[in-house]
């Protein structure tokens, strides 16, 4: 196994220049998907980061069949169906989740079409599934940077908009706030922060890099502006960390960052300070001693 400074040593070698890209994209993912992760796990949309997952699909095969950019060809085809998602839903007949469902799985079952007219369909699949980390072009790093650049401003101007909607929906409506723009916006940004990540953890174990480091977040802080600083540095640490033992190892990478993020969260269940096993436990019992006569 290499030791961190073999691995500090391999990121600045021009022979391994996928190394650093795979890397930078990890944590430009991490940074957004753990910030955007906070609403998603807030609003108990776990469902919605999954079917958005799926949904982006049929962008990014339709962009690898014609040679074009994966991350547009993903980001355009997630919005598209996020519209059409947000417009379906107005029909009261039918609840969110059943047209997230229809749409989303629909959008998935044509990117299995359309990328099975491509050459060399099995490993291409294999490549959007899991993840590659030898498969990101230079061009792509301007992209992720770009869309995250684009993401978090976007997230800091409609912070105190989004935090309304999330806490109360109704009170939001009733202050003269647009909570069908707001679900539009995130549906949105939900799709692009996928999209930025499918390429180095894949599109199957994408909803761990939104939601696992907001989960673990949320059970060590009651404070949103304090979760959201520790969601991004959760995921930062799982994609680092899971990608120096990938290339030590030669284990998959987006399985391996998933692994670490999934341990850090086993141990915030259990070790978090107030909402954590351990307390929890320790609570349960105090009352009882302090209830016990001495002898």
């Amino acid at each position: 196994m290499l030791s961190p400074a073999e691995f500090v040593a391999d990121l600045f070698n021009p022979a391994l220049s996928f190394l650093p890209k795979a890397l930078f994209v990890a944590l430009m993912s991490s940074v957004v998907c753990g910030i955007i992760g906070c609403y998603v796990v807030l609003r108990g949309m776990a469902f919605i980061g999954d079917a958005v997952a799926h949904a982006v699909f049929p962008g990014l095969a339709v962009a690898f069949v014609v040679q074009g950019n994966l991350v547009i060809g993903g980001a355009t085809a997630g919005v598209l169906t996020a519209v059409a998602v947000a417009v379906f839903a107005q029909n009261r007949r039918l609840r969110e989740d059943s047209v997230i469902g229809v749409f989303f799985v629909a959008a998935f079952a044509l990117g299995i079409v359309v990328i099975s007219r491509a050459p060399g369909y099995s490993g291409s699949l294999q490549q959007f599934l899991f993840g590659s980390i030898t498969g990101i072009p230079d061009e792509d790093l301007y992209v992720v940077a770009g869309s995250s650049a684009v993401l978090l401003t976007v997230l800091f101007l409609l912070h105190k908009e989004l935090v309304a909607v999330t806490l109360d929906r109704e009170t939001a409506r009733a202050a003269g706030l647009p909570v069908f723009a707001l679900d539009l916006a995130l549906y949105v940004m939900v799709s692009v922060a996928v999209v930025i990540s499918v390429q180095t953890i894949g599109n199957i174990l994408v909803l761990a890099l939104l939601v696992t480091p907001a989960a673990s977040a949320r059970l060590l802080t009651d404070r949103l502006p304090v979760m959201m600083a520790l969601a991004p540095a959760i995921g930062g640490f799982s994609a680092t960390v899971g990608l120096y033992l990938s290339w030590s190892l030669d284990l998959p990478t987006g399985g391996t960052i998933v692994l670490v993020a999934t341990a850090v969260f086993l141990l915030a269940w259990g070790l978090a300070p107030r909402h954590g096993l351990v307390a929890r436990f320790t609570a349960r019992r105090r009352p009882r001693t302090a209830a016990t006569p001495d002898p």
